[in-house]
């Protein structure tokens, strides 16, 4: 089996000659395009100029039939050329991920919250973030599906649920990257999905009184078509002002009718012009998955949701574009529209035909598009933790057990450091061992640690693989705090916000619900007797709570002083001095920190570190 690395650089040789092919066929149409037209105008010409009647009316149609099968030709191979060049850009992006190169991909921020127990500390969304190395959707709902699972636990069944979607999905490298690439076709950055759902949950206004709406309608561009046809018949007549009365005063009729209907119509263009593009991806993805056979219950569960009442989302969501897209030429004061469809419009009141086939969908419709988005999104979700999955075949998916509070990981990684530069370690926490404590001096990997466990956990418990050879995790709610700061406009310093995280993880842990905390260097804004008194009273009250979670410090007095009193098991980073040079090899190890090499830290900086301190 060839490394993913190189199936995506076939794949990008592949799509890059495919695309060159494309283009040049693209020529080849838009050259026949022209040329049918200017021989149709030339044919037609003679014809018209010899009085050849019969040969005109066999001409003018085939012209017709010609140029509309080149230009179905020329959309469909356009459609190709862009289609092979988003597959393209997919594969080299799925390199730069395998290169750690992220800075490109979107970072997620508007996920972000300052108040959520670990997203800002666990590198989840920002720029270098897991959002960023998982995230393959392409509708704004299926990005917000993601992150909200990034962002929360799921329970058990739900995870091995997604797991097992994920590993079917993972070797189905084409397919999914059709299925992204189709996405890509309707991108829109102005889409506002939750404006669309707003929009079909407002209610419909003409449908109540169809009957009388479309009646209505009907005799009035009747009336209109016979006083335009009487227009015609006598519009050179000497009473000219007198038989063109009738089609003004009809014309007068219906712009009134269309003024009174003039705010539900532009109601509807303001609330979904915008939005066209979303039902697009939606149609398009839909269509990708019904053509598929799977076999994980979630996906087969998600796939039903779209053939509800016996009949296609996908054709559904395609009558809906078809009928907004028509809508739109209409136009508002913000959205110049289409004169052609305004003249017509006054003629015919197309306002109100396409106005109740609307509010026609919606009432028959709007309940499922809820149901078909959210289905889509997760299979957007599933997709992209799958090829995440297939990008890094030697990451595993953990066992997920019941009961105790369990951490258990062989040659545990994190995902966001190159394999090159990685530094992997066994760890194991159980429940008859509460807590961990960390020590270790600066640099030494306490804090990358923290963020290694949680990243992992972060993938466990959302049903992706981990940075590991082997894993077992329980159900938990991940808890941190490790980058608290000050905040200025509201008057917060960095220590009052630090207590305010340890007042919310401690609310949580009394819940009874299990949790599993992560706390770096705690109390850093207080003076050293008040941190080794307020750090040793929290650890003794966590314990006794049965709290369960790591704590990394720099303070060995803290951390002797409580694994003395069993309150926590030990574990250390270590360094040595080589030659001048300070070495960190970023191995777990048990115990207590054996280094004191800070020291040598502020020599290496310039400062003149003094053997001892007279006091006096």
């Amino acid at each position: 089996m060839q490394s993913p690395l190189n199936n995506y650089q076939h794949n990008i040789q592949q799509y890059r000659l495919a695309a060159a092919k494309l283009a040049e066929r693209l020529k080849m149409l838009s050259f026949s395009r022209i040329a049918a037209f200017v021989a149709s105008i030339i044919f037609i010409v003679i014809f018209a100029n010899a009085r050849m009647v019969a040969l005109l009316f066999f001409v003018v149609p085939l012209a017709v039939l010609a140029f509309v099968v080149l230009l179905k030709r020329y959309n469909k191979a356009a459609y190709q050329k862009q289609h092979a060049v988003f597959l393209k850009e997919i594969n080299e992006q799925e390199v730069l991920r395998l290169e750690n190169k992220l800075s490109s991909f979107p970072a997620g921020e508007a996920y972000r919250s300052p108040h959520h127990p670990y997203v800002a500390d666990l590198d989840i969304f920002r720029s270098h973030s897991l959002f960023q190395l998982i995230n393959r959707t392409t509708t704004e709902s299926g990005s917000v599906c993601l992150a909200a699972w990034m962002s929360a636990s799921a329970p058990k069944p739900e995870i091995l649920n997604r797991q097992q979607a994920v590993k079917e999905l993972a070797p189905l490298l084409d397919w999914r990257q059709d299925f992204q690439a189709s996405g890509m076709h309707h991108s829109n950055a102005k889409s506002d999905y939750n404006k669309l759902l707003a929009w079909l949950e407002k209610p419909v206004q003409l449908l109540p009184n169809k009957t009388k709406y479309l009646a209505a309608g009907i005799s009035l561009a009747l009336l209109t078509s016979l006083a335009l046809l009487y227009h015609f018949i006598y519009a050179y007549t000497s009473d000219y002002l007198l038989n063109t009365l009738p089609l003004l005063l009809m014309l007068i009729v219906n712009y009134i009718v269309l003024k009174r209907l003039k705010p539900v119509a532009e109601e509807i263009i303001d609330d979904t012009h915008q939005n066209i593009k979303i039902l697009g991806g939606y149609q398009s993805l839909i269509r990708k998955i019904e053509g598929e056979q799977f076999k994980a219950p979630l996906l087969l569960q998600l796939q039903s949701v779209f053939s509800q009442q016996n009949y296609s989302a996908a054709a559904q969501i395609n009558k809906l574009k078809n009928i907004l897209e028509v809508s739109q030429l209409k136009g508002t004061k913000r959205n110049f529209g289409n004169q052609f469809y305004t003249i017509l419009n006054m003629f015919w009141l197309l306002d109100i035909y396409w106005i109740i086939q609307t509010e026609q969908w919606k009432v028959r419709n709007s309940s499922y598009l809820r149901s078909w988005a959210a289905a889509v999104s997760e299979f957007e979700a599933l997709s992209s933790m799958a090829g995440f999955a297939y990008s890094n075949p030697s990451y595993t998916f953990p066992e997920i057990k019941t009961g105790p509070c369990t951490i258990d990981f062989e040659m545990l990684g994190h995902p966001l450091l190159k394999p090159e530069g990685r530094r992997s370690n066994d760890f194991s926490l159980r429940a008859r061992e509460n807590i961990a404590m960390i020590t270790g001096s600066n640099m030494a990997g306490k804090s990358t640690f923290l963020r290694t466990v949680g990243a992992n956990l972060v993938l466990a418990l959302m049903g992706a693989p981990c940075c590991a050879k082997w894993g077992e995790v329980s159900e938990l709610k991940i808890f941190t705090s490790m980058r608290t700061q000050d905040n200025l406009e509201e008057g917060i310093s960095s220590f009052y916000a630090e207590l305010k995280k340890v007042e919310q993880l401690l609310q949580l842990v009394q819940s009874g619900e299990a949790i599993f905390f992560m706390l770096d260097e705690m109390f850093k804004g207080t003076n050293s007797k008040d941190r080794h008194r307020g750090g040793f009273s929290l650890i003794k009250q966590l314990e006794e709570l049965n709290a369960f979670g790591i704590i990394s410090t720099h303070d060995l007095d803290l951390a002797d002083l409580a694994g003395k009193h069993r309150l926590v098991k030990n574990y250390s980073f270590n360094s040595e001095i080589r030659q001048g040079e300070m070495i960190f090899d970023y191995k777990l190890t048990p115990g207590l920190c054996k280094d004191f090499n800070a020291s040598e830290l502020m020599k290496k900086s310039g400062i003149k570190v003094l053997d001892y301190i007279e006091e006096g």
